[in-house]
Protein backbone atom coordinates (compact mmCIF):
# COMPACT_ATOMS: atom_id res chain seq x y z
CA UNK A 1 0.00 0.00 0.00
CA UNK A 2 1.36 3.57 -1.03
CA UNK A 3 1.59 6.13 1.51
CA UNK A 4 0.37 9.65 1.07
CA UNK A 5 2.81 11.98 0.83
CA UNK A 6 1.76 14.86 3.05
CA UNK A 7 2.19 18.03 1.32
CA UNK A 8 2.34 21.55 3.50
CA UNK A 9 4.41 23.62 5.64
CA UNK A 10 3.82 24.84 8.40
CA UNK A 11 3.42 28.48 10.22
CA UNK A 12 4.14 29.18 13.85
CA UNK A 13 2.35 32.48 14.59
CA UNK A 14 4.97 34.44 16.94
CA UNK A 15 2.91 37.34 17.63
CA UNK A 16 2.83 38.40 21.20
CA UNK A 17 -1.17 38.80 22.25
CA UNK A 18 -0.16 40.60 25.77
CA UNK A 19 2.15 41.18 27.65
CA UNK A 20 1.49 38.69 29.93
CA UNK A 21 1.94 35.74 27.20
CA UNK A 22 5.72 37.53 25.69
CA UNK A 23 7.28 34.34 27.16
CA UNK A 24 5.22 32.16 25.78
CA UNK A 25 4.79 30.90 21.90
CA UNK A 26 1.58 30.26 20.78
CA UNK A 27 0.68 26.97 18.56
CA UNK A 28 1.36 27.30 14.77
CA UNK A 29 -1.29 26.61 12.50
CA UNK A 30 -0.39 23.87 10.21
CA UNK A 31 -0.76 25.07 6.33
CA UNK A 32 -0.02 23.08 3.61
CA UNK A 33 2.87 23.38 1.76
CA UNK A 34 3.10 22.21 -2.32
CA UNK A 35 5.95 19.72 -3.15
CA UNK A 36 8.42 20.53 -5.85
CA UNK A 37 6.35 18.08 -8.49
CA UNK A 38 2.95 18.99 -7.37
CA UNK A 39 4.53 22.98 -8.20
CA UNK A 40 5.51 21.81 -11.79
CA UNK A 41 2.72 20.00 -12.69
CA UNK A 42 0.33 22.90 -11.57
CA UNK A 43 2.50 25.24 -13.96
CA UNK A 44 2.20 23.09 -16.37
CA UNK A 45 -1.76 22.49 -16.38
CA UNK A 46 -2.00 26.11 -15.73
CA UNK A 47 -0.02 26.77 -19.16
CA UNK A 48 -1.97 24.30 -20.73
CA UNK A 49 -5.51 26.01 -19.47
CA UNK A 50 -3.71 29.28 -20.38
CA UNK A 51 -3.05 28.01 -24.22
CA UNK A 52 -6.83 26.45 -24.61
CA UNK A 53 -8.18 30.09 -23.40
CA UNK A 54 -6.02 32.44 -25.54
CA UNK A 55 -6.86 30.02 -28.66
CA UNK A 56 -10.49 30.15 -27.51
CA UNK A 57 -10.40 34.11 -27.66
CA UNK A 58 -8.18 34.25 -30.92
CA UNK A 59 -11.24 32.60 -32.82
CA UNK A 60 -13.74 34.61 -31.59
CA UNK A 61 -12.35 38.23 -31.70
CA UNK A 62 -11.06 39.81 -35.17
CA UNK A 63 -7.80 40.91 -35.66
CA UNK A 64 -6.21 44.10 -33.84
CA UNK A 65 -5.68 46.70 -36.86
CA UNK A 66 -6.52 50.22 -37.05
CA UNK A 67 -9.75 49.56 -38.97
CA UNK A 68 -11.15 47.56 -36.40
CA UNK A 69 -10.50 49.91 -33.75
CA UNK A 70 -12.34 53.02 -35.68
CA UNK A 71 -14.91 50.33 -36.36
CA UNK A 72 -15.02 49.72 -32.54
CA UNK A 73 -15.44 53.53 -32.04
CA UNK A 74 -17.55 53.82 -34.40
CA UNK A 75 -20.00 51.59 -33.12
CA UNK A 76 -19.79 52.97 -28.99
CA UNK A 77 -20.59 56.21 -31.34
CA UNK A 78 -23.70 54.94 -33.01
CA UNK A 79 -24.85 52.98 -29.92
CA UNK A 80 -24.90 56.80 -27.78
CA UNK A 81 -26.55 58.26 -30.63
CA UNK A 82 -28.87 55.66 -30.54
CA UNK A 83 -28.60 54.18 -34.04
CA UNK A 84 -28.38 50.77 -32.70
CA UNK A 85 -29.21 49.01 -29.43
CA UNK A 86 -26.58 49.19 -26.64
CA UNK A 87 -24.89 45.46 -26.49
CA UNK A 88 -25.08 45.03 -22.70
CA UNK A 89 -28.79 45.91 -22.16
CA UNK A 90 -30.12 45.79 -26.10
CA UNK A 91 -31.79 49.42 -25.53
CA UNK A 92 -31.91 52.15 -27.51
CA UNK A 93 -30.55 55.26 -25.58
CA UNK A 94 -29.39 58.32 -26.21
CA UNK A 95 -26.59 60.05 -24.86
CA UNK A 96 -25.08 63.27 -27.13
CA UNK A 97 -22.41 64.03 -24.87
CA UNK A 98 -21.15 60.52 -24.75
CA UNK A 99 -21.71 60.34 -28.64
CA UNK A 100 -19.82 63.70 -29.05
CA UNK A 101 -16.82 62.61 -27.07
CA UNK A 102 -15.77 59.41 -29.32
CA UNK A 103 -16.39 61.73 -32.48
CA UNK A 104 -14.06 64.10 -31.10
CA UNK A 105 -11.81 61.04 -30.14
CA UNK A 106 -12.02 60.01 -33.76
CA UNK A 107 -11.09 63.27 -34.84
CA UNK A 108 -8.32 63.74 -32.68
CA UNK A 109 -7.31 60.46 -34.01
CA UNK A 110 -7.54 61.37 -37.48
CA UNK A 111 -5.23 64.89 -36.44
CA UNK A 112 -2.42 62.51 -34.83
CA UNK A 113 -2.22 60.14 -37.54
CA UNK A 114 -2.25 62.54 -40.69
CA UNK A 115 0.65 61.51 -42.98
CA UNK A 116 0.74 58.10 -41.50
CA UNK A 117 -2.50 56.31 -42.95
CA UNK A 118 -2.53 54.08 -45.73
CA UNK A 119 -5.03 55.80 -48.14
CA UNK A 120 -7.88 52.28 -46.98
CA UNK A 121 -7.36 53.42 -43.37
CA UNK A 122 -7.90 57.39 -44.25
CA UNK A 123 -10.17 56.72 -45.99
CA UNK A 124 -12.05 54.72 -43.76
CA UNK A 125 -11.90 57.01 -40.82
CA UNK A 126 -12.92 60.16 -43.15
CA UNK A 127 -16.12 58.17 -44.47
CA UNK A 128 -16.72 56.91 -40.54
CA UNK A 129 -16.17 60.63 -38.97
CA UNK A 130 -18.13 62.14 -41.95
CA UNK A 131 -21.04 60.17 -41.58
CA UNK A 132 -20.87 60.50 -37.82
CA UNK A 133 -20.92 64.14 -37.22
CA UNK A 134 -24.19 64.10 -40.05
CA UNK A 135 -25.93 62.04 -37.75
CA UNK A 136 -24.84 63.86 -34.31
CA UNK A 137 -25.86 66.87 -36.27
CA UNK A 138 -29.52 65.20 -37.07
CA UNK A 139 -30.06 64.44 -33.74
CA UNK A 140 -28.75 67.48 -31.46
CA UNK A 141 -31.41 69.42 -34.21
CA UNK A 142 -34.74 67.00 -33.19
Amino acid sequence: MEEKEEKGFVIKDRRKFSMDEAEREPAGETIEEPKAKDEAKAKAEFQEAAKKEEEKSRLSLPEVSFSTFVFSLSSSALVHLGEIPGPDTQRVQVDLPMAKQIIDTLGMLQDKTRGNLDPDEDRLLKTVLYDLRMRYVQKSSQ
